[in-house]
């Protein structure tokens, strides 16, 4: 067993997407090769519906898988092929754009008002970048939960793990996708594929992944009686880590314990042409998906 090196700790960035929803970016619009064959994480999760209740409206993708992943909350979606649905906490939804989709994605809050969500881009290779799109929900109670002799939880959205298989399957870069939670003080060590890319996204408590420093809270900022303040956010870290090459992880939970997404999957290895939610192999077939936008061509007829 060779251990994996942790490459860099990178805080995630408050930006706004959509209609006006604040989230905070992991990574995304970089050197796709980085983290191949993924091309963005974000991480929405606000406390005042002002913050997220303008949603994500009408808008294309071509060439790419999108996953959504609710924790708290919910989110409606519909799409130009007639499809509706809403996600509720602990659902699942991945999405893979193929030859191309409008879609729009409008987030509620909970009960307190509160919505906390990821969406990951995962790439698609060149022969399946124009293949038929398709949706796949899971709703959390299909998803396996285990719990290890430490107390360890790990829900397997994708993948295999400990012997459980994920509910989503049939997808490109043959991820896995795992949300796992480490008891305070527990130290866990997990197996990973070494020819995968791979990253951890700490968002609850702290932890101290192999040789590297324990992550720190995100300069936040939040509204305390009225007023809105700069605090370091202590309870959610907002931390990506990424690793180097290996077979194993190992994690060791700070006083609080940690909570954090493992991903990891095949690198595709192809050019990438990428503008907006449009992703492709060269520049002209990226120019060819922006024509049949303003053409009206961009959604191709159902075989």
């Amino acid at each position: 067993m060779s251990l994996r090196p942790t490459l860099e700790i990178r805080k995630s960035v408050p930006t706004m997407e959509g209609a006006g929803v604040k989230l905070h970016r992991a990574f995304g619009f970089q050197d796709p090769s980085e983290l191949d064959p993924f091309l963005l994480f974000d991480d929405f999760r606000n406390e005042h519906p002002r913050d997220y209740q303008a949603g994500f409206p009408w808008h294309p993708h071509r060439g790419i898988e999108t996953i959504t992943y609710v924790l708290s909350g919910t989110v409606e979606h519909s799409d130009s092929l007639g499809n509706t649905g809403t996600l509720g906490a602990g659902d699942v939804q991945w999405m893979t754009a193929g030859s191309g989709i409008l879609h729009q994605e409008m987030p509620k809050g909970n009960a307190a008002g509160q919505m906390h969500g990821f969406q990951l881009w995962g790439n698609l290779p060149s022969g399946q970048k124009m293949t038929a799109p398709r949706y796949q929900d899971v709703e959390s109670k299909d998803i396996p939960e285990i719990t290890d002799d430490d107390g360890t939880t790990v829900r397997v959205i994708v993948g295999e793990f400990w012997g459980k298989t994920g509910p989503v399957d049939g997808i490109a870069a043959d991820p896995q996708y795992l949300d796992i939670h480490i008891p305070a003080g527990v130290k866990k060590t997990f197996r990973i594929d070494t020819y995968r890319r791979a990253f951890a996204y700490v968002f609850q408590g702290q932890a101290a992944f192999a040789d590297a420093s324990q992550p720190t809270g995100v300069l936040l900022e939040k509204e305390i009686v009225g007023q809105e303040v700069n605090i370091r956010d202590m309870s959610g870290d907002r931390t990506l880590v990424r690793f180097g090459t290996g077979d194993e992880i190992t994690v060791q939970a700070g006083a609080e314990g940690v909570r954090f997404l493992l991903i990891s999957g095949t690198p595709i290895d192809e050019p990438v042409a990428w503008h907006g939610p449009i992703v492709m192999n060269t520049r002209s077939e990226l120019e060819q998906a922006f024509r049949e936008l303003r053409n009206g061509t961009f959604i191709r007829p159902a075989h």
